[in-house]
């Protein structure tokens, strides 16, 4: 074959989520996967008028390796640049790793193309899936060993408020003392009542801390169609009912999203959940009047998500124009009882990772002063 390469020839390489290319020696590409299309953001129809040499912001590496591959010098070699995206000036060019290596048909050459940040980021959900997954037996166990003691605690608070209402009966059918005694004895049993009251109620408020930790795991996969849009106009009614003042929301929806299967429920509680941590950001803004957040719905196409490739998936954004994820816990926030706010639980995110992943999604975000983004990221059929 002295011509380009039919796409039918090689179209494993259109399911990998390397970029991919195959160019003859003098540079002139050959082929490019749909992987190096969508990621130039060029049709591959382009890419196979051009040469391999032009795609990059410094051509003289590929040129200096192509060179070197032709004269027999290596058989293979590997460099760093920076990838041209079109177009240039709208996107910022893709930092890569290129690794180029002789073909058994002469004078080809086999182009693998990774993009550094999202082998980064590869690398960080792979350390947040192990994370998440240590977290959530720990939170199990630590719930479980509080569940039977919190239990027991609160069996006695109330045991010796009856304790005390029994012996304050008792008293009074013994007669009837003066006065100044029968205050001094009502003053003395509404105190220790008020204790066992205080006693009961942390209890009960511990139980309910214990009962968020463990309903990830309490309730079963319920799965269904899911339309994102109704999950996400659920919770923008929530969100603007609870805040009906001071709060813009806005939406920003692709509505040929496809329905996938999932756990509607679970799915708005992770929504809810990454926007009710936006909104306690907000709190100033709100009272301010200029608070703004944006539910952004899109498809991403050739996604990687761990090392799994997905050819089609939702991207939902939480968009808010707060102060930003404070510094300090900015590599901790999905972690439980983390929290950025003076009294948080620290696990309304935590919760929304863990039923993320249960549809083998996961969630991103970068955040600067005036402009937080948090991005669900779900397979697609």
């Amino acid at each position: 074959m002295n011509g380009m390469v039919q796409p039918a020839d090689y179209e494993a390489y259109d399911q990998l989520g390397t970029m991919v290319a195959i160019a003859r020696g003098d540079g002139q590409c050959l082929f490019a996967n749909s992987t190096l299309e969508n990621a130039v953001a060029v049709s591959r129809r382009s890419l196979l008028r051009g040469n391999v040499t032009d795609w990059f912001i410094d051509p003289r590496p590929m040129r200096d390796t192509l060179q070197a591959l032709q004269r027999d010098e290596v058989t293979s070699g590997r460099f760093e640049a920076q990838l041209k995206r079109a177009p240039l000036g709208s996107f910022e060019p893709l930092l890569v790793r290129v690794s180029a290596s002789q073909m058994d048909t002469p004078d080809w050459v086999l182009l693998e193309i990774d993009e550094i940040e999202q082998q980064t980021r590869q690398d960080r959900e792979e350390r947040a899936l192990d994370l998440a997954q240590a977290n959530k037996e720990l939170l199990r166990n630590l719930a479980h060993e509080i569940k039977n003691p919190l239990g027991g605690i609160r069996g006695a608070a109330q045991l010796l408020e009856m304790e005390l209402a029994a012996q304050g009966a008792a008293s009074r059918a013994r007669g009837a003392p003066s006065l100044g005694t029968r205050a001094k004895r009502a003053g003395s049993a509404r105190g220790l009542t008020e204790y066992t009251q205080v006693i009961i109620h942390e209890a009960d408020r511990l139980q309910a801390l214990v009962d968020r930790l463990l309903a990830p795991h309490r309730k079963p996969h319920v799965v269904g169609d899911v339309n994102i849009h109704e999950v996400c106009e659920r919770v923008r009614l929530l969100i603007i009912s609870e805040f009906p003042r001071g709060l813009e929301v806005q939406r920003d929806y692709d509505i040929s999203i496809p329905e996938f299967r999932g756990d509607r429920e679970q799915l708005i509680q992770a929504v809810l959940n990454i926007v009710r941590n936006a909104t306690e950001a907000l709190a100033e803004q709100i009272a301010a009047g200029s608070a703004r957040l944006v539910l952004r719905t899109r498809i991403a196409r050739q996604v990687t998500i761990g090392k799994q490739r997905y050819r089609l998936a939702l991207e939902l954004h939480v968009q808010d124009n707060g102060p930003g994820v404070p510094e300090s816990i900015r590599d901790r926030i999905f972690q439980p009882l983390v929290s950025g706010r003076e009294g948080g639980s620290g696990l309304g995110l935590t919760l929304a990772q863990t039923f993320v992943q249960q549809h083998r999604g996961t969630i991103e975000y970068d955040s600067a002063p005036g402009r937080t983004n948090f991005k669900i990221l779900i397979p697609l059929p």
